[in-house]
Parts: C-alpha cells; structure tokens; sequence
C-alpha cells in the first residue's frame, strides 16, 4: 500500500493538514480535546508533508547531477566526434596524397574501392586569413542596439535597408534593458523584476 506521501501531492496533504486542524479546532471547543483517532491522523500527515519535502528534495538533487552528467556527456562526446572527424579527414588526405603522387585513379580492397575524384565545383583554400579583404568575407558581428541604430540613421535608405537585411538574429541585450528601466525609462516589449527561484538545501 503506497504511503501518503507517495500517494499524495504536496498541496493534496497542506489541504489535508488545513482540514484536520479545523476538525481539531473543533473538537477541542466542543469536547475539550481532540480524539485519538484525529490526531493520530494528523500526526501521519504531519510526517507525510516532511517526508515529501524530502522525496522532492532528493528529486531535484537527482535530476541536478543527471543535468551536469548529460551535458558533461555532450561535451565530451563532441570533443570525441571532432576528433573523429579530424582522424577521417587526415586518414583521407593521406589515401588522396598517396593515389596522386602514384598518378592512380583508385585502389581496391576486398570490401571497400578508394577513388580520387574531381570535386563537383571548385573549393577555396585560405592561405592567410588576415590578408583576405572584408568585402570577401562574411561578418558575423554582435553589436549594441544603439550603435546598430545610429549607424543605419548616418547611411542612405537604400544601404540600410541592405544592412537590415543582412540580420541572421536579434536578441534582447538584457542589461541594456536593466539599464534604461533604472534609469526610469519604459521599454516596450520587456518589463524588470525581481523573480524568485527554489534552493534545495
């Protein structure tokens, strides 16, 4: 048979508390004290309500380390993979560079053909990043609302309606938003408060 606290949720047994003390209210107005039977009962509730505290406790506690675990497992298996991948490409390089030093077109095996094979487009080999012109490069900037803001009022509309188009993401700058609402100013969209969060201790 499950105990209370298996078979009952928190609020269910502070319900049941709430409820057993007014019969015990009650009882000792009318009778002069409370009858074996309830009080008995509201001790069994009284243990049930810590021994969920408790059972929710160790939950949280558990399902904590299980969090840490998995993204400790994340990471690490993401380090495995990228190594993986860096052992598949030199182990390629090294067929590739083997077949053509040898003029070969491929090498068979019993279960596996290794080939060289012209690539379906040409590719770009970077020698020195720094040198490359930005107007050949892609840039992924994070910048400040403001100054995004100001730069797009100082460019002709046509440029910065390009410049506007070229946005992958916008976040909210949370501490921009602290910032202006201590300094008393309203920002749309977003308000500040001060929340609460559970500490299991």
């Amino acid at each position: 048979m499950a105990s209370i606290a298996e078979a009952n949720s928190l609020f269910e047994i502070d319900t049941e508390l709430d409820g057993l003390l007014e019969e015990i209210e009650g009882q000792i107005e009318s009778e002069g004290e409370p009858s074996e039977e309830l009080f008995a009962r509201f001790q069994e509730f009284c243990a049930a309500h810590g021994e969920k505290v408790d059972r929710i406790g160790r939950f949280v506690r558990m399902m904590e380390a299980r969090e840490q675990f998995c993204r400790s497992e994340a990471a690490r298996l993401g380090d495995r993979a990228r190594a993986a991948a860096g052992t598949v490409e030199r182990t390629k390089n090294m067929v590739l560079y083997y077949l053509l030093s040898r003029d070969l077109k491929k090498i068979e095996g019993q279960q596996f053909t290794l080939r060289a094979q012209k690539n379906s487009q040409d590719s770009v080999r970077i020698t020195d990043q720094a040198a490359v012109p930005k107007c050949y490069c892609r840039i992924e900037a994070r910048v400040a609302g403001v100054i995004w803001e100001t730069v797009l009022s100082l460019l002709p509309e046509e440029l910065a309606k390009a410049l506007e188009s070229s946005i992958q993401e916008t976040r909210p700058d949370n501490d921009a938003i602290k910032a202006a609402v201590a300094q008393s100013e309203m920002v749309p969209g977003a308000e500040v408060r001060r929340g609460t969060h559970l500490r299991v201790a």
